[in-house]
């Protein structure tokens, strides 16, 4: 009989709350996280504007000596991390800890470091390059950190699919649980790529809204005047356990991983395949796995990055996996207020979409104001609605041609 998977914990650092809770709350109504940069000066910059994480304290929260060793997205992922552990209430002590993964994700890893320590070389010379550069930099030093953090002796790795490497890490690790390799993980993305370069290359290739004059509305996923995403930052990670695990620890189980898929657009590096066709396949997979008929999905958190391509081509996918159906069902993007976190972006949605089960109310695609033809589904728009939908899905897609599509449903034992 195959194992059954559950979530009883969920950590969050985001450009909208220090926790899961006030994120969420956030998310409900509307709050947007994005502003001008403050972290650096943006003058030179044609994108001056993010969705920075306000009021961090890395010093308080990791103490002075570890935090300076830490790049900002390790940062995130461990305290992030211990929230989880925290909300899960788990006793690492009484656990079997090489049955422990830590599965925690970046889609780009130290770029803040590398990119300060670039100017140390240029400036004073290579031989003032800090010697933790490369261990600050290394995408698997979040995971890594996280692992000696807790003392989690499993399987620690680094997934890296770029905008869906947070739903991969869940995914993955729900599947080696499944398989009986651990008995628990921490599992998601963590990112930290607000710096000059990022900004600099994402403007580059024309994927970042220059709505610098109006940064609250620079976001707005399927709006007709939609013009790129808003870069963003943070964490958010999942306990996730075997459930007979669960139950004998007393677990509170929040709800089941019931449906993952993963699949390739093998198409091109930045733009999604004609038609959401892989995303469509991911979506697929996840409700074949979860043996449920496509109707019984009651929301869909959507990638819905506020790109031109992704929101249209997402709309076809989702309208190809549903038929009729798709027009009922609440799709929204909460990257309207968290802006886009890249590889956190699929466990931060993926932990709303747990909280829309927990309070039964579905968080709006704020910014929407213009409808676009192309883009006709129900994207609850600018105010959040109540449900009592027991099961959702949650898409992540990424440059690279990467589809992941996770679906979760209330527990029932």
């Amino acid at each position: 009989m195959e194992k059954r998977v559950v979530i009883t914990g969920i950590g969050a650092i985001s450009p909208i709350g220090l926790n899961i809770e006030e994120s969420f709350d956030s998310a409900l109504n509307g709050n947007s996280g994005i502003s001008e940069i403050q972290s650096f000066d943006p003058t030179d910059l044609p994108v001056k504007i993010a969705a920075e994480v306000k009021g961090f304290d890395p010093i308080e929260l990791l103490g002075k000596k570890e935090s300076k060793r830490y790049d900002r997205f390790a940062q995130f992922g461990c305290v992030a991390a211990r929230q989880a552990i925290k909300d899960g209430n788990l006793d690492i002590d009484s656990i079997d800890t090489e049955k422990f993964a830590v599965i925690l994700g970046s889609g780009v890893g130290g770029i803040i470091t590398l990119s300060e320590q670039y100017d140390v070389m240029r400036n004073r010379g290579p031989s003032r390059v800090s010697p933790f550069l490369i261990p600050m930099m290394l995408p698997d030093m979040a995971s890594g950190r996280v692992s000696m953090d807790l003392g989690a002796k499993g399987p620690n790795f680094c997934p890296v699919s770029a905008c869906a490497t947070g739903a991969d890490a869940i995914g993955e690790a729900t599947e080696m649980i499944k398989r009986g390799v651990v008995d628990l993980a921490i599992a998601g993305g963590s990112e930290a790529a607000i710096c000059p370069i990022a900004i600099a290359g994402f403007a580059s290739c024309k994927a970042l809204s220059m709505n610098n004059e109006n940064p609250l509305k620079a976001s707005r996923p399927f709006d007709l005047h939609r013009d790129g995403f808003v870069l963003g930052e943070g964490a958010a990670v999942l306990l996730i356990e075997d459930l007979e695990h669960a139950k004998k620890r007393g677990a509170n189980i929040l709800a089941e991983i019931i449906g993952y898929g993963s699949t390739s657009d093998a198409f091109h590096i930045t733009q999604p395949s004609p038609g959401g066709e892989g995303a469509a396949r991911a979506m697929n997979i996840a409700i074949s796995q979860a043996k449920i008929k496509p109707e019984e999905i009651g929301y869909i958190n959507a990638h819905g990055t506020s790109t031109p391509m992704n929101d249209k081509f997402e709309t076809m996918s989702i309208k190809s996996v549903f038929e009729d159906h798709a027009y009922k069902i609440p799709v929204s993007s909460t990257k309207s207020t968290t802006g886009h976190l890249l590889g956190a972006a699929g466990s931060l949605e993926a932990a709303f979409s747990l909280m829309v089960l927990k309070k039964g109310e579905i968080p709006p695609t704020s910014n929407l104001e213009t409808s676009d033809p192309e883009c006709d589904l129900n994207y609850v728009p600018n105010n959040s609605i109540k449900t009592n939908t027991d099961t959702v899905m949650s898409n992540s897609l990424g440059f690279g041609g990467h589809n992941s599509s996770l679906i979760f449903r209330k527990f029932s034992s």
